[in-house]
C-alpha cells in the first residue's frame, strides 16, 4: 500500500501539471489569436498601400498619356504649318499646353495672309483644341 503522503504529493503534481498544461494551451491560443490579429492588420496595410499605389500609377500613366498627346499635336501642326507653301514657317514656333488644351502659335511671319493660313491650318490639324495665334507680322 502507499502511503498517504505519497498519494497526496501524487495527486498534487498531476494537478500541477493540469494545471500548467491548460495555461500553455491557453498562452498559446493567445499568441495564435495577437498573430491572426497582427497578419490582419498587416493585410490591411499592405492592401491600402496597393491602392494608393495604384492611385498614384494611374495618375502618372494619365499624365503621361496627356504629355504625349500635347507633344504630338505640336509636332503635327509644326509639320503641317512647314509642308504648307503659302506659309514661311521657319519662324513659327508651335507649343501646346496640354492642360488647356491650346495650341499656341509665337514667332513671325511676313504678312498677315501668312497669319491667317498658319491660323487655320493649326485649326485644321488640332482638332478638340484651342489655338492661341501669337504671331507678329515681320521679321
Amino acid at each position: 500500500m502507499i502511503p498517504l503522503n505519497r498519494r497526496l504529493s501524487v495527486c498534487i503534481c498531476a494537478a500541477g501539471l493540469a494545471l500548467f498544461s491548460t495555461a500553455c494551451r491557453n498562452t498559446a491560443a493567445g499568441f495564435q489569436r495577437d498573430a491572426d490579429d497582427n497578419t490582419r492588420k498587416a493585410a490591411m496595410k499592405a492592401g491600402e498601400a496597393a491602392e494608393k499605389a495604384s492611385e498614384v500609377t494611374a495618375v502618372a500613366a494619365r499624365n503621361a498619356t496627356e504629355a504625349a498627346e500635347a507633344a504630338a499635336q505640336t509636332v503635327n501642326v509644326k509639320t503641317a504649318l512647314l509642308a504648307d507653301k503659302r506659309v514661311t514657317a521657319s519662324g513659327i514656333d508651335v507649343d501646346t499646353d496640354r492642360s488647356s488644351r491650346t495650341v499656341i502659335l509665337k514667332g513671325h511671319v511676313p504678312n498677315q495672309e501668312q497669319k491667317a493660313i498658319a491660323e487655320q491650318i493649326t485649326i485644321d490639324r488640332a482638332p478638340g483644341y484651342h489655338v492661341r495665334n501669337e504671331l507678329t507680322i515681320g521679321n
